[in-house]
């Protein structure tokens, strides 16, 4: 009010204006923030490679992620999809970030990280939006198979800092595979409905499936038809215990090169409004 009131152009009727607009963007701000009571976030990020400067990009993305989602919160009172596009340009190859993302003497070769990032409701909807990440799986109770999700519909980036927007001010300062046509936007949101009760999300990381094999798929599909009528938790206990014993034949066959970290996400419906999560 302070810079308002000193403008060549302050009227006093303005600052009553002023206090109602901000008055109306806090309450905006609050409700959207109530409906975060039941809502349940999920992010799953995998760096590329198992050394020093892996464990320094995931950390970068965590810590970028949490202190951006604190100025989302306090902003919006909800996640936009402004806040991926900043971790995406957080991550981009520019003068300052080099070091970071492990640039190797070649000039050319550094390693890069997969972001999904979603949100999860009470209705059984989970909307996420995906940088390079192997896409959800759904496996539906009445089937007793993982459901054939339209993959048209779902908007895939590139990994983290592959890709920068084209409009972006200071994109000279990165090294882009290609510029995307424009930033990440609410169109770019993928969704997928868990209709029935039984219905299973799956998030993993390529350790465990890189989403394209298909025996793999089979064999994941039979193990979760033995072990869907299990809570959350121990579906990801039967998951992991798999992987493990696949990484103990991998060695064996002295493949043990073939071996990666491995993470599960399950999160399952139980009825109306009502689902459990594990990993």
């Amino acid at each position: 009010m302070e810079w308002l009131k000193v403008r060549p152009d302050f009227r006093p009727e303005m600052e009553t204006a002023y206090r109602q607009a901000r008055s109306l963007e806090q309450v905006r701000v609050a409700e959207s923030l109530h409906d975060l009571y039941s809502t349940a976030g999920v992010l799953m990020v995998d760096a590329q490679g198992h050394g020093l400067i892996s464990a320094k990009i995931a950390s970068t993305v965590h810590d970028t992620f949490h202190a951006f989602m604190l100025s989302e919160l306090d902003r919006y009172g909800k996640t936009t999809p402004e806040l991926f596009e900043q971790i995406n340009l957080r991550l981009a190859r520019s003068v300052s970030a080099r070091n970071a993302l492990g640039e190797e003497g070649n000039g050319t070769a550094r390693e890069i990280a997969t972001m999904l990032y979603g949100e999860v409701r009470p209705s059984g909807h989970f909307r996420f939006v995906n940088f390079g990440h192997p896409p959800p799986l759904v496996f539906s109770a009445q089937s007793g198979r993982f459901s054939d999700v339209d993959r048209d519909r779902m908007v895939q980036f590139l990994p983290l800092g592959l890709e920068v927007p084209e409009d972006h001010p200071d994109r000279k300062r990165y090294s882009s595979m290609h510029f995307r046509r424009h930033p990440a936007a609410d169109s770019d949101i993928a969704e997928i409905a868990l209709i029935h009760r039984g219905d299973i999300l799956f998030l993993y990381t390529d350790g465990i499936y890189d989403g394209t094999d298909e025996d793999e798929r089979s064999a994941l599909e039979a193990l979760m038809r033995d072990v869907c009528q299990l809570p959350a938790k121990e579906l990801c206990n039967a998951v992991f215990e798999r992987a493990v014993k696949r990484d103990a034949a991998l060695r064996d066959r002295g493949e043990a090169d073939l071996i990666d970290d491995k993470t599960v996400f399950i999160i399952k419906r139980n009825g109306c409004g009502d689902a459990s999560v594990d990993k």
